[in-house]
């Protein structure tokens, strides 16, 4: 009887085992990437409008991160892409919201978002610089914006850095006369050609793209100041988002040693960046 009763117990512990481990093995599984997978699309959250790196042209969202993704959904067979187009300040509160599972726009590295999300390997250099009026002849470096009103975008990193260059002119003898924000930056340029203000506060490639394509309008103040930065995109910091992370990283090492980003770099931006492959550094700020 008692040898009945323990092998009883005996089939009670396995079947309790194996259905714990079944559960387990189901619960490893559910993270986002298979979620994403299962469900068969991939939703971003994407402000577009930010070029070369997002925009909406003829009703689409294009760019330089469209042609980057259409090279990474190649290693998502079966997903779809759905892109969210959402104001900037709207971006980094829905990613952590779970709004949507990842943000593909350019999201400039900072410490407090390198200790608070999962941000990419670099995209693109995102150095400050300043664009103002063409022919304005009182701004010819970055200090000159000294006793004058100055934009850039609400809630960017940008504004961060024209705020703490601001604080630098400042300490040593004129800061600014003040710094106006903007919801986004084509606000700011569109100021800044009607001479409300005398200078922006953007990336250096996006200011290049600006006077690319208006060159009658814009002209770039050269050198580039504060410390070196980059633009990367961003997951969410915890365990169920791990897998997606480590998924686009691995795509963009792969297509940045392919020499594919240096291409698109080519085709957005008029020539190739020297962006690391293998780790993000931390923030110098």
């Amino acid at each position: 009887m008692l040898a009945l009763f323990q092998r009883a117990w005996a089939v009670v512990f396995t079947v309790v085992v194996a259905a714990g481990l079944l559960f387990s093995s189901g619960s490893a599984e559910a993270d986002l990437l298979a979620k994403i997978k299962e469900r068969g699309e991939f939703i971003v959250g994407t402000e577009a409008r930010f070029p070369p790196f997002e925009f909406v042209k003829e009703g689409k969202i294009v760019g330089y991160s469209t042609d980057i993704m259409e090279h990474v959904m190649k290693a998502l067979p079966g997903v779809k892409l759905t892109r969210l187009d959402l104001p900037w300040q709207g971006i980094l509160p829905g990613l952590a919201a779970a709004k949507f599972d990842y943000v593909v726009t350019s999201v400039t590295v900072t410490r407090e978002r390198y200790e608070k999300y999962a941000l990419s390997l670099p995209i693109a250099d995102a150095t400050m610089a300043l664009v103002k009026r063409k022919g304005d002849a009182s701004i010819k470096a970055p200090k000159d914006i000294s006793g004058h009103t100055v934009g850039s975008q609400a809630g960017s990193a940008q504004l961060q850095a024209l705020q703490a260059f601001a604080e630098e002119l400042s300490s040593a003898g004129k800061g600014v006369d003040g710094i106006k924000t903007y919801v986004d930056f084509n606000e700011a340029y569109a100021d800044l050609g009607a001479g409300r203000i005398r200078a922006v506060c953007n990336s250096l490639p996006n200011l290049l793209e600006l006077v690319r394509t208006r060159p009658d309008t814009f002209e770039l103040v050269l050198p580039t100041f504060g410390p070196k930065k980059y633009f990367s995109w961003a997951g969410r910091k915890d365990a169920d988002s791990a897998s997606l992370a480590a998924f686009m990283d691995k795509q963009l090492a792969a297509l940045n040693k392919s020499g594919v980003l240096t291409e698109l770099q080519k085709k957005w931006f008029g020539g190739p960046m020297d962006l690391p492959s293998d780790k993000l550094p931390a923030p110098q700020d």
